[in-house]
């Protein structure tokens, strides 16, 4: 993959993962790769599954979705979270991250869609003492 992001940008978006992560018991994880060879939501699903994100306990982890040169890209919830989110969410989220996309700010985008998301995770599945962090906050990379 093309040097996109910077180590810095990187540590950014996994940082802002950390801190939402912090307020739930949901999970969020990055996935960034350079081509997208269907739609963006399908491809979304199939890394999804690929990395087997249906396996936390709430099913409340949601996928941010990234293709760099193809210009596409997708949010997906899990069933727990997409049961109690208000219609609309997943589209406001997106569109936050298209409205920083349009001025190239893709890690801003990314770390605004991360924040908003934790912030709607937290309503549901709020933090808990026994929390374990079940998906990795590293954002995984495909071609």
């Amino acid at each position: 993959m093309p040097k996109f992001f910077t180590t810095q940008d990187k540590k950014r978006i996994v940082a802002a993962i950390t801190r939402a992560e912090l307020k739930t018991s949901g999970e969020i994880r990055v996935h960034i790769e350079t081509y997208c060879p269907s739609s963006s939501l399908e491809r979304a699903v199939f890394v999804f599954n690929q990395l087997k994100m249906y396996k936390t306990k709430g099913r409340n982890s949601v996928l941010i979705y990234l293709a760099t040169e193809s210009r596409k890209f997708a949010v997906l919830g899990d069933t727990g979270i997409n049961a109690v989110v208000p219609d609309g969410f997943w589209e406001s989220v997106r569109e936050i991250m298209r409205q920083s996309f349009v001025d190239g700010r893709f890690v801003e985008g990314i770390c605004a869609a991360v924040e908003e998301i934790g912030s709607k995770l937290a309503q549901y599945f709020a933090y808990r003492k026994d929390d374990v962090d079940e998906l990795s906050n590293e954002i995984s990379f495909g071609e």
